[in-house]
């Protein structure tokens, strides 16, 4: 095992390191588009418009209970039946982009839910608007009650940058770099060890900084 992982550091180091970082890249896109997507969604899920909100709570029913793999094969392979046309690595971007923000517009939801709602008709009495009541105490108080759900969230989309493996991307992420490693070496055990201490050491980093995220909202309360 040890000279297999010598072996490994020293052919495909530098290989691994640049998987690493295309995964990262990946699960960055895929969360914070989704966060930043959800935002918006979680808008308009609490808008005065039913049919609005009627159509985000679709589509969180939908791409939340989609598996992800299923999703990206229909983004590479069918949307360009219809004409549209994506690239391996944006596909899965979008991919993780759709599923991530309809699990983070359903913990803002919750978020939503743990807010006194005597402050909104407080507000409302004040002569806020919709938007002003949204941003200045729906939204705040809403992020800082969903800060762990969102770590998870966040653990989640990294591990699920994995399904790039499945389809061509033209630089490999680290999941795929195993599997063709694999294809030529006889290395499968002491490989996939490898790749699974890059994931473990990323999820404890990222639940790391959501602990530090989570006290520094725990002052502000």
């Amino acid at each position: 095992m040890i000279h297999d992982f010598a072996y490994l550091v020293t052919n495909y180091g530098q290989a691994f390191v640049q998987a690493y970082l295309v995964s990262l890249r990946i699960a960055v896109l895929g969360f914070v588009g989704g966060f930043l997507v959800a935002i918006v969604l979680t808008v308009a899920r609490v808008s005065p418009i039913p049919p609005l909100r009627s159509a985000v709570t679709a589509y969180v029913e939908i791409f939340r209970n989609m598996p992800v793999l299923c999703l990206l094969v229909f983004i590479v392979y069918a949307l360009p039946d219809l004409g549209l046309v994506v690239d391996y690595e944006p596909a899965a971007i979008l991919t993780l982009v759709l599923v991530s923000s309809s699990f983070a517009c359903e913990n803002l939801r919750t978020g939503i839910n743990t807010i006194d709602a005597g402050q909104i008709q407080a507000a409302r009495s004040l002569g806020l608007g919709f938007s002003q009541i949204v941003g200045s105490i729906v939204l705040p108080q809403a992020l800082r009650a969903v800060v762990q759900p969102m770590v998870t969230l966040a653990l989640s989309v990294m591990i699920s940058s994995s399904v790039g493996s499945l389809v061509p991307i033209a630089h490999k992420e680290l999941t795929g770099l195993v599997a063709e490693i694999n294809n030529t070496e006889a290395l499968g055990v002491t490989t996939f060890l490898v790749a699974a201490l890059m994931y473990v050491f990323t999820g404890l980093l990222i639940a790391f900084v959501g602990r530090r995220i989570e006290r520094r909202f725990a002052l502000w309360r």
